[in-house]
């Protein structure tokens, strides 16, 4: 349309047509905004390919202006002069506007972002209108509709006056935006330079004196893994933070009380070496983990975002921290015959805190469906058909529980799924298809407890405790304003809240009715309370469900023989074997109603004590014990070195000066 409506405007202003001329101009204007509102990619290759808006506008603009000299009635050029000459002065303002709001992005780009810390010494403010400084293409757009508007009406009523009229107001529009703007760049409107900031950021370091923390990098799907850990960080002796490093990572964490520093550059990072920090864990791998590794007076242990038998479990990055923190003995035994280089001495079974949710076993199920959650993992980076059900067995799987009217599912696929491999993006489509066509066939059994007013009501107060609403303009400075030291409770009242949401999302739904989830929430645990059995795959989701000590089944597509599956995985020896046939589902769910077929009850209680550990001490406890003894291990640090003599380390000049005044040395024999 944006094309067609160009080359009607090139032959409405060539012939000279008017009203051809006026309708493409308006078909235009029409498309530009649309594309910009709802096609944003769109948007972003045109201006890849040199088309960006304001190109297109200044064309469209252009050929309006040739149309208007070509129609027999306004062929004195003198006429439009003016409206050229404002014309030009409009585009010279835009573009002026651009380089100043580049300025004024710059001047609001502190070396950090900082989040529940009272930043405002800083002389932070709020945000320039985002239609000054980031949204260059809807600023001309909006601005410049005026003059584009004029010349329309020019066009269809043969008088001057009204392109001059539009110019004008768009010419003037964009001076009061450049004059906006320009404000910002004053000296009490903009935060303090960068030599301030990083002088602040020393004293808070010091006045806060922070000593365990917790380091994350990652992408915008990542953030997940550094959630799960913010409980167990906030029950750690000592005053924690969360270091960060990309800024964008800083609203992905989820609601806390723990201070959230991002520090992206390098340079930056480094000043962490001069503060009281003392230990920190790590969720994850990642290329920058590498640079707080290089801090010497921290230590650091690798928790990871979960266990499982997959390679990832027992890379051997690991090696690069001063201890790996895991579950239980399985996972000792796992970077063992891995030999991927972990001392067993640097290996610490800490448990699972994130566990504590998770309900135990409390027999076959009683109501008139057994619950099933069927939560797959994704397909990987590898490309090992035997990481994800969801190609090869997934469809078979639904398809074996839907035909059972007694069954009640939970879908829960991998938030990545389909990432890397279309097929099991497809695969998940031809599912979800499937689950809600048997919910369609299903008749209601009984009515929800909880009505959608309640649900919503939950929803906005749950929004509330775990969220904080910014203006689309808002910046890192603005969040960082608004976002200071938090009241008192705030995680209490995020986890109130959160458990009243959930009791109100389950209480919203028949008792029979299939659930496809696919959002963040219900998280994997409330769904594991809900479920009287999971099938999975290779993966922490079933380490996690061990917890409860529930039966379960795992998908096995690996194509390896259900001995050599068990063999060479830890977490399926408690397990059903699913073939990628899915024959083995009404076997499972005869075990999971009748207690008496289950013959796997004391292999699940043998594995969750060999994957997770003891049940006491609690997982809190042995998690604060590893931190404390960590920490011992920092303050120790150097004490065992002998002390370097008075003198210092000799300089190149004292070898010289000791070799002058020393006796020579008898001369060497002679090779021959």
């Amino acid at each position: 349309m944006l094309a067609g409506a160009f080359v009607a405007q090139v032959v409405g202003a060539l012939l000279p047509n008017t009203l051809l001329l006026a309708v493409a101009t308006a078909v235009g204007l029409a498309t530009d905004a649309a594309l910009h509102r709802w096609q944003r990619r769109t948007v972003t290759l045109m201006a890849k390919a040199h088309a960006d808006v304001t190109v297109r506008q200044l064309l469209r603009d252009l050929l309006l202006v040739v149309g208007l000299l070509r129609i027999e009635q306004q062929s004195q050029e003198s006429v439009f002069l003016p409206v050229v000459i404002g014309l030009l002065v409009l585009y010279a303002l835009h573009f002026t506007v651009q380089a100043v709001s580049v300025k004024v992005r710059r001047s609001r780009t502190l070396p950090f972002v900082t989040r529940n810390i009272d930043a405002s010494a800083l002389r932070l403010s709020s945000a320039p209108p985002s239609l000054l400084t980031r949204r260059a293409g809807h600023r001309l757009l909006a601005f410049g509709a005026p003059a584009t508007l004029g010349l329309l009406v020019t066009a269809i009523v043969d008088d001057g006056l009204p392109s001059a009229v539009g110019v004008a107001v768009s010419v003037a529009l964009m001076a009061v935006g450049l004059v906006r703007l320009t404000l910002h760049l004053l000296p009490s409107r903009r935060p303090v330079s960068e030599e301030e900031a990083l002088a602040w950021l020393d004293a808070w370091l010091a006045e806060y004196r922070p000593t365990v923390g917790m380091y994350f990098s990652g992408g915008t799907t990542s953030a997940y893994q550094a959630n799960m850990w913010l409980e167990p960080l906030a029950a750690l002796d000592g005053r924690p933070v969360i270091v960060l490093r990309e800024r964008f990572m800083v609203q992905k964490i989820a609601a806390t009380d723990i201070p959230v520093i991002c520090l992206p550059k390098v340079a930056t990072l480094m000043r962490l070496e001069h503060s009281t920090l003392r230990m920190m864990i790590h969720p994850a791998n990642s290329g920058k983990t590498s640079q707080i590794l290089r801090v010497p007076t921290i230590k650091h242990a690798f928790v990871n975002h979960g266990e499982s038998d997959k390679l990832s479990s027992c890379n051997p990055y690991a090696k690069a921290y001063d201890e790996v923190w895991v579950a239980g003995p399985a996972a000792r035994e796992r970077y063992a015959l891995a030999d991927v280089g972990i001392d067993d001495r640097d290996v610490v079974e800490v448990g699972r805190p994130q566990l504590d949710p998770v309900l135990p076993y409390a027999g076959p199920p009683t109501g008139t469906y057994t619950t099933v959650l069927y939560a797959p993992t994704w397909e990987g980076w590898d490309g090992n058909p035997g990481n994800t059900s969801v190609v090869l067995a997934g469809e078979n799987i639904v398809r074996a529980l839907l035909a059972d009217p007694g069954v009640r599912l939970l879908y829960k696929p991998h938030p990545m799924t389909g990432s890397v491999d279309p097929r099991a993006g497809a695969a998940n489509e031809r599912i979800q298809a499937m689950i809600r066509e048997a919910g369609r066939r299903r008749p209601a059994t009984s009515a929800p407890t909880v009505d959608a007013a309640e649900l919503a009501r939950r929803t906005a107060e749950l929004e509330r405790a775990t969220s904080s609403s910014f203006r689309d303009a808002a910046d890192d400075v603005e969040r960082m304003l608004a976002q200071g030291e938090p009241d008192s409770g705030q995680a209490a009242e995020v986890e109130r809240a959160a458990a009243a949401w959930d009791a109100a999302y389950w209480g919203s739904f028949d008792e029979g009715q299939h659930q496809i989830i696919t959002a963040a929430r219900p998280g994997i645990f409330s769904c594991f309370n809900q479920a009287d059995v999971l099938i999975s795959d290779v993966s922490s989701v079933v380490s996690d469900w061990l917890a409860s000590e529930k039966p379960y089944a795992v998908a096995n597509t690996s194509g390896m023989t259900e001995e050599e599956f068990r063999a060479a995985f830890t977490t399926v020896r408690a397990a059903t074997i699913l073939a990628p046939a899915g024959d083995g589902v009404p076997g499972l769910l005869a075990a999971v109603r009748d207690p008496g077929q289950d013959t796997l009850v004391k292999d699940r209680a043998e594995l969750k004590l060999h994957l997770l550990g003891p049940s006491d001490p609690p997982s809190v406890s042995r998690l604060r014990d590893a931190a404390r003894a960590l920490e011992q291990k920092t303050l120790l640090r150097g004490t065992a070195r002998p002390e370097a003599p008075a003198s210092g380390i000799p300089t190149q000049r004292d070898h010289l000066a000791a070799a002058d005044t020393a006796e020579p040395a008898e001369a060497a024999p002679s090779p021959s």
